[in-house]
């Protein structure tokens, strides 16, 4: 896949995207960008199905706990971190 190219996988909870995405990142070379509204709050482990070190399974993981709890984080600097991110990873010739 060419620079600028971006996978995304959606849908309900609890269907299986994390073993998904992590299958497909491993299979197309590519790193995977959390969106989940609760995964970026540091501490926010239970009901939010954050993967486990030994879950990733070697792939990188971004955008999982970068915000204090108290903090007030919004979805324009969720975007600019993203962004950022994924300039990084086209960076390494990665997905």
């Amino acid at each position: 896949m060419s620079k600028g190219t971006l996978v995304v996988l959606v849908g309900p909870t609890a269907i299986g995207k994390t073993d998904t995405a992590i299958a497909l990142a491993k299979i197309l070379n590519g790193e995977i960008i959390s969106a989940d509204s609760m995964q970026i709050y540091k501490y926010m482990d239970i009901g939010t199905a954050k993967p486990t070190v030994e879950e990733m399974k070697g792939i990188a993981h971004h955008m999982i706990d970068i915000v204090e709890p108290d903090e007030e984080f919004s979805v324009a600097q969720f975007q600019q971190l993203a962004r950022k991110v994924i300039e990084q990873i086209f960076e390494q010739g990665k997905l």
